[in-house]
């Protein structure tokens, strides 16, 4: 090209440059936040879409096929919104929608919320190639919405802040890493341990097919942070207990009751006055011993005996939070409230023979990076995940000796922070006592406002928007 052709392309309008300036700027700044300066390299791309036009990037608007014109102007809109998106919804914001009751009552079914991901620092995506606001399924095609490879380390840029105690935190699902499609809950590994691995994976017809899925591509849960690496946690008679001292007291933490009447049936209209869903109304002795039913009523009529309480009353069985509760006691025609006790102990770390339950769960340390724990056949079963899985090392066990990545050793060093999730609905809650701890490269971000909520319960006219959670503060 000659040297009159090539100044002739730099001459370009003031407001041109000034735009070409302010997107550089702009790509350089985000450049240096990630780190990644092999982007540098499409800088020159900036340049020419706004100086040099060696690309036609506009060439379609220079047409007078005004059918041809409509269309590409759309395809430039949509392209660009979902750029645009895409780099939103990946180091800016999240939309979340409250799936379940876990963390009622600080956080309602039916509450969307902006989760701010640049509080704890976005991560870099482990698959950059996805669509965007598709987790990992596209509705209706029931196809995956990424493609896997190329797959990037885990990376998190710099955020406002860091995880701390009774944060409200989104996170990938930690266990979400294989999926049975028809049985999503309980998770991949609770049902390989209650049927088996090869029932599991045979049985399509119950189970459906068995999927892996990237750390980023898990499915988003929200709970509340109870404790962060290098605490000690013990809970004790459903009361949380961090680095020996009570969990600080929480509004919104609520527990499952049997509520015992005097043979008063409790109305619809009582229970909507005291935030009670639809889905939580359970009248014990409302299941029938009919064909079928035996094994049901059976097992509620010795909850209700072991409860203390009357079958031959009504016995309901509600999540109260201390508000609801001291509201339930003044109810008309109630007698006594008996919290639920549950004694199993299908709990982490499956087959760990710790004998702890829901409610009487440890105490257990959560790891720490750079801390390095004594391997013995206590521990091994509460950190061999971490170990194998989350920190990608092989793992052998020969008679009292323990191999990583082959070499014998009596100790490990972790490479990551770990932090241990609940919900405020703690006995409706698939939490950390189930499944474990969150490594902190699977943490989404922090809930920020709740933009809209709706009531499942009612219609559009009749209280489906709750109006009053409108811009609430989702943080607590």
């Amino acid at each position: 090209m000659s040297a009159d052709k090539l100044t002739s392309r730099f001459q370009q309008p003031l407001k041109q440059w000034i735009k070409c300036s302010v997107w550089s700027l702009i790509y350089i700044l985000f450049i240096v936040w990630v780190g990644n300066y092999w982007w540098l390299l499409g800088l020159p791309v900036v340049v020419d879409a706004y100086i040099t036009h060696y690309i036609p990037w506009t060439w379609w608007k220079k047409t007078k096929n005004k059918a041809l014109l409509g269309v590409m102007g759309w395809i430039d809109a949509i392209v660009f919104a979902l750029v645009a998106v895409y780099f939103i919804n990946t180091y800016l914001f999240q939309n979340y929608q409250i799936p379940s009751s876990s963390l009622e009552k600080s956080l309602l079914v039916g509450d969307f919320l902006f989760v701010s991901k640049a509080s704890y620092g976005p991560r870099v995506p482990n698959t950059p190639l996805s669509f965007p606001l598709v987790q990992h399924t596209f509705p209706m095609l029931n196809c995956k919405s990424f493609i896997e490879k190329p797959q990037w380390d885990y990376h998190r840029l710099k955020g406002f802040d860091t995880v701390k105690r009774n944060d409200i935190v989104v996170f990938n699902f930690p266990t979400g890493d294989t999926v049975a499609l028809k049985v999503t809950n309980p998770d991949y590994y609770t049902l390989c341990y209650s049927y088996g691995r090869d029932m599991v994976h045979n049985r399509k017809d119950l189970f459906g097919d068995i999927v892996y899925r990237p750390v980023d591509r898990r499915e988003n849960f929200v709970k509340r942070c109870v404790a962060i690496s290098g605490d000690w946690l013990q809970i004790k008679e459903n009361q949380v207990y961090v680095n020996g001292q009570k969990q600080e007291k929480i509004p919104g933490i609520q527990f499952n009751y049997f509520v015992q009447t005097d043979g008063t049936h409790l109305s619809a209209e009582v229970l909507d006055k005291l935030g009670i869903s639809v889905d939580d109304r359970i009248l014990m002795n409302d299941v029938q011993s009919t064909p079928g039913n035996e094994q049901a009523a059976e097992s509620n009529n010795q909850a209700i005996l072991e409860a203390g309480l009357d079958p031959k009353l009504p016995v309901y069985h509600f999540p109260l939070n201390e508000e609801t509760y001291n509201k339930m006691l003044k109810v008309t025609g109630v007698t006594k409230i008996k919290i639920e006790q549950l004694k199993t102990l299908d709990v982490f770390p499956l087959g760990g023979h710790k004998r702890w339950t829901r409610d009487n769960y440890g105490p257990l340390w959560v790891p720490k990076k750079g801390a390095t724990l004594a391997l013995n056949a206590y521990n091994l079963p509460i950190y061999e995940r971490i170990i194998r899985v989350y920190e990608h090392n092989t793992l052998e066990v020969r008679g009292n000796e323990y191999f990583i990545n082959g070499k014998s050793t009596k100790t490990y060093t972790f490479k990551m922070d770990y932090y241990w999730m609940m919900g405020d609905n703690r006995h409706n809650s698939a939490d950390s006592r189930y499944w474990g701890f969150v490594p902190e490269d699977h943490v989404v971000g922090r809930p920020v406002l709740v933009w809209l909520s709706l009531d499942k319960d009612k219609g559009w006219f009749g209280g489906k928007i709750r109006w009053n959670r409108f811009f609430k503060n989702a943080e607590r």
